[in-house]
């Protein structure tokens, strides 16, 4: 859960910000009512931040023993295009 803080205020209470970072979630900070910044807890940046693999090495990595790929060649229906 979120929680907005007002850049003052967060400057002021910036150790209330992080300790809340740490246990409670994301903090948004706002600079004249807007978003401008997140404090977020270092483990959830280097997980937000570790680059993803490409959908070719993820389905190198696809777990297919035991998967039946082979294509059904029974009855087929007759499709009418108008």
């Amino acid at each position: 859960m979120s929680t907005a803080w007002q850049l003052q205020e967060a400057k002021n209470r910036f150790s209330e910000v992080v300790e809340e970072a740490l246990h409670v979630g994301p903090q948004t900070v706002t600079r004249r009512g807007e978003p401008v910044v997140v404090v977020v807890a270092i483990e959830t940046w280097r997980r937000l931040s570790e680059p993803s693999p490409s959908f070719k090495d993820y389905l190198r990595t696809a777990p297919l023993e035991g998967l039946d790929l082979t294509r059904d060649v029974g009855e087929r229906a007759d499709v009418v295009l108008p």
